[in-house]
């Protein structure tokens, strides 16, 4: 399996555990509350949001930050092992461009923009411009 996908899943399922709530209308606002135990007219002052719908109690925030900041260190230290861009970088790159359609667009900008590269900095790091180019080949190729 992809590296980067096997850390990305893990993450994921990480994240999923958090303690969060998700609300889209006042009524599911109302059931989130209730089944942390708040009063949703009285305990707002308990919660906050974290956007698009989410909402954390604020004694569960450091957990939140914790578990996000891990996760980019992780991403950071898969990515900084990677001494030539064949491995983690080449899966990262793969799998991203997989998810973003590149087979049909030919275009990377999402990707890069989806990992928050811009293509100067691809372009300065010849194991992140080698990864790249490795992973749109063979895209191109099993396509």
């Amino acid at each position: 399996m992809n590296q980067y996908q096997k850390l990305r899943d893990r993450q994921q399922q990480e994240f999923n555990a958090l303690p969060l709530g998700f609300a889209f209308s006042d009524k599911q606002f109302r059931e989130v509350m209730q089944a942390w135990g708040l009063d949703p007219e009285k305990d707002t002052d308990k919660i906050f949001s974290i956007g698009y719908g989410g909402f954390i109690q604020k004694k569960d925030a450091e957990l939140l930050h914790t578990t996000t900041a891990r996760h980019e260190e992780e991403l950071a230290a898969a990515i900084a092992a990677d001494q030539t861009g064949d491995g983690f970088i080449c899966d990262m790159f793969r799998y991203e461009l997989d998810n973003h359609e590149y087979s049909y667009t030919m275009d990377p900008s999402d990707t890069l923009d989806a990992l928050g590269y811009t293509a100067e900095e691809i372009n300065a790091d010849q194991r992140l411009l080698h990864g790249l180019e490795k992973a749109c080949k063979a895209i191109l190729q099993s396509a």
